[in-house]
């Protein structure tokens, strides 16, 4: 499996995760999660992203 294919995959089970929980994933949050598994951002810079747009520290 690439590289490209695990963050997929990282991404779909974490949103699906989210949605399990009753959340909401963004349309913001999901262009981030986008540029991750194009492998524009890693994961550091996501959770970052993530972090800063919801006000947590």
């Amino acid at each position: 499996m690439s590289i490209t294919e695990e963050r997929a995959k990282q991404v779909e089970a974490a949103i699906h995760s989210a949605e399990i929980e009753g959340l909401t994933v963004t349309s913001a949050t999901r262009a981030d999660a986008d540029s991750y598994v194009a492998g524009t951002i890693d994961s550091a810079e996501l959770l970052e992203r993530v972090r800063s747009r919801y006000g947590l520290s």
